[in-house]
Parts: C-alpha cells; sequence; structure tokens
C-alpha cells in the first residue's frame, strides 16, 4: 500500500468524508493539521502547491479535494498495491 499523507484542518466537511472514506476501506494514513502544524501548512502550499484542504499525497502524487471516484481509481491500480509484476 502506497504512504497516505491528509493535510486536514477543523470545521473541513471534506476532510471528515476523506477521513470515513478511507476508515472505511481501512486504508492507513497520516493525518497533518495545518492549524496546529504550521510546518505541515508550509509544505502543503509550498512544497506541494496546494491552498485547500483535503489535500492528500500518495507516494509523490498529490491530489486536492475530496473524489472519491478517483480515489478508487488511484489505490485500486496496481502500481498502489503490494503485488510483485
Amino acid at each position: 500500500m502506497p504512504h497516505l499523507i491528509l493535510f486536514t484542518q477543523p470545521g473541513c466537511f471534506s476532510c471528515e468524508l476523506m477521513r470515513i472514506y478511507l476508515e472505511a476501506r481501512e486504508i492507513a494514513f497520516e493525518e497533518r493539521d495545518i492549524s496546529k502544524d504550521l510546518e505541515a501548512r508550509r509544505a502543503m502550499t509550498e512544497t506541494y502547491g496546494s491552498n485547500e484542504t483535503p489535500t492528500m499525497l500518495i507516494d509523490e502524487e498529490v491530489l486536492i479535494g475530496f473524489d472519491p471516484a478517483l480515489l478508487d481509481q488511484i489505490l485500486d491500480s496496481p502500481a498502489s498495491s503490494d503485488s510483485v509484476n
């Protein structure tokens, strides 16, 4: 499984939906609250070019917003699995 980092902030409804989605799929993720973690905020805006939450980093791919269809496509792709070709 890829390494997932989820940038969130309090009061973000889409962030809550993202958490529910990931937990329902039993996908482990690291959550970084940009309201409390200034380094996470800097990384999200400067390194990953996002100014909104949720922003998710899947390995090196950046996803901005909550798009379950796109997440299904990325997380179910063979490149995201532990299988060896």
